[in-house]
């Protein structure tokens, strides 16, 4: 199974449109993250990983970090930029580049399988759920199940449109898609919510736009 959307991921890399992507450190990794309680030297998966700096963080906590990321322009670049010269190993559908902690990869999420990524301690979704279109977010939970333990939590960041309706003054509530998806094997935990006016980068005409950014602790029952 592929997301329809690959082509056009792949497609806003190579054209350098990349207005998701974070010039620092996500604050609310650094700042809830160690609420997990992982062990020392647990390793972490993060999908759809793009050239994030939330990986070199993760890192330096004393993790092993593993990303998958379908743009080689992607991955080429994070290397490049942290000055670093991975190996590269090809592995049917994927590409695995590695430089000592991180290993990366490059390649369709789908065509991972458990052998690829060992055992993982935590999952860090920055965003990857809602980056894919909804008719695909089933068979990436489902996937995810399929690679990781059973007693692996999920640090779940998303972007959600508000609902109509809401207001800034409401009590923020966990979304009906979230429930749906993950509430049959997780306790789910609203840490944190936050509206913010986003604005794209690439000179489409569109308007800035209201977006719900929330940060979900999804705890094994």
């Amino acid at each position: 199974m592929s997301s329809p959307d690959n082509e056009l991921w792949q497609q806003s890399w190579r054209d350098g449109r990349m207005a998701f992507h974070q010039a620092e450190v996500n604050p609310l990794l650094a700042h809830y993250w160690s609420s997990l309680g992982l062990p020392p030297g647990g390793t972490v998966f993060v999908p759809l990983c793009g050239r994030s700096l939330d990986l070199v963080w993760l890192a330096e906590q004393g993790h092993q970090v593993v990303g998958c990321e379908l743009s080689p322009v992607a991955v080429r670049d994070f290397f490049r930029q942290q000055r670093l010269t991975p190996t590269q190993t090809t592995l049917g559908p994927l590409t695995l580049w590695q430089h000592g902690a991180i290993r990366i990869y490059c390649g369709d999420f789908f065509a991972l399988m458990p052998e690829h990524l060992g055992t993982i301690a935590a999952v860090y979704d920055r965003a990857a759920l809602t980056a894919l279109p909804e008719s695909a977010r089933a068979g990436y939970v489902e996937h995810l199940r399929q690679l990781t333990p059973e007693n692996c939590p999920v640090f779940l960041l998303t972007a959600e449109d508000p609902e109509e309706g809401e207001t800034d003054d409401r009590f923020p509530e966990i979304s009906s898609e979230i429930t749906q998806l993950y509430s049959a094997r997780f306790a789910i935990d609203l840490a944190h919510s936050e509206r913010r006016l986003e604005t794209r980068r690439e000179a489409d005409g569109n308007p800035p736009q209201c977006i719900e950014l929330r940060l979900y602790r999804l705890l094994p029952y």
